[in-house]
């Protein structure tokens, strides 16, 4: 069932999105060559709790392996779900850090992938076109459209680069539980899928590939990589449908801030 939220709701679903949004600001002035994901990883935590949130990833899911860290952080190939570790960022890396915070009942949940110093054009063309794939499908969250319309819009932009749109994970509806119903693909056929109303707060999530759209799973049974081992880039926001029209939640200002964009 799709939970329509009240004005209300959806002011207390910005507060948490906008929580993220701070959070990634200040990991991202700490993102550089010799830094560890680890150390990022904590680095978040803290700023979490000291500032009233709760990590809403950290022991999300199966109780036989719960999420064991407050980020997930995908580093080159890896595309969601990466588990932070201690192997030093190198110059030329990409990780995708996707944060998830509970605040006042509600949880805000947003990504963005961030470069190592330099990184290659290709690479830097990825990164580019999948924030794009993210502010086109955002545009087709609108009265009279359904969740097909934003999977066909993403799809379409990123295949016109040439690059692979994973298909086993997806965006998804997003309130007091971190995820709720509608799933939100990132491929689909225009006019198909629930209708997008008055209330609905999502989270849309490209998650693009620079070549095949295949994935494979770490043994760790988290970490999600591509099949063909090249980059994967993923950007996400929380958005709401207020008065016919999307109104983003989250922001990448802070991130802006901070990388002085």
């Amino acid at each position: 069932m799709i939970i329509l939220k009240t004005r209300e709701e959806i002011e207390l679903a910005r507060e948490a999105a906008l929580s993220v949004s701070k959070t990634l600001g200040v990991i991202a002035k700490e993102i550089k060559p010799g830094v560890t994901s680890l150390y990022l990883d904590k680095l978040a935590e803290e700023y979490i709790r000291d500032n009233g949130g709760v990590p809403a990833f950290k022991g999300y899911g199966d109780k036989r392996n719960p999420f064991p860290a407050t980020l997930c952080m995908s580093l080159n190939s890896a595309v969601v779900h990466g588990v932070p570790n201690d192997r030093p960022l190198e110059e030329g890396d990409i990780i995708s850090v996707d944060c998830g915070i509970i605040k006042n009942g509600y949880v805000g949940d947003h990504a963005y992938t961030f470069a190592v110093g330099e990184i290659s054009p290709t690479v830097k063309k990825l990164l580019d076109v999948t924030k794009e794939c993210l502010y086109i499908g955002i545009e087709q969250f609108k009265q009279g459209n359904r969740i097909g319309d934003i999977g066909f819009a993403i799809q379409q932009h990123a295949e016109k680069h040439g690059y692979g749109v994973v298909r086993e994970l997806c965006g998804h509806g997003v309130g007091k539980h971190l995820h709720e119903e509608p799933e939100v693909p990132n491929y689909g056929k225009r006019g198909t899928g629930p209708m997008i109303k008055d209330g609905m707060v999502i989270a849309i999530e490209p998650m693009i590939n620079m070549g095949t759209r295949n994935i494979r799973q770490l043994k760790d049974g988290w970490t999600i990589l591509t099949a063909d081992g090249k980059p994967s880039a993923h950007f996400e926001h929380d958005v709401a449908q207020i008065d016919g029209k999307p109104e983003i939640l989250s922001t990448f200002k802070y991130i802006e801030e901070a990388l002085g964009i």
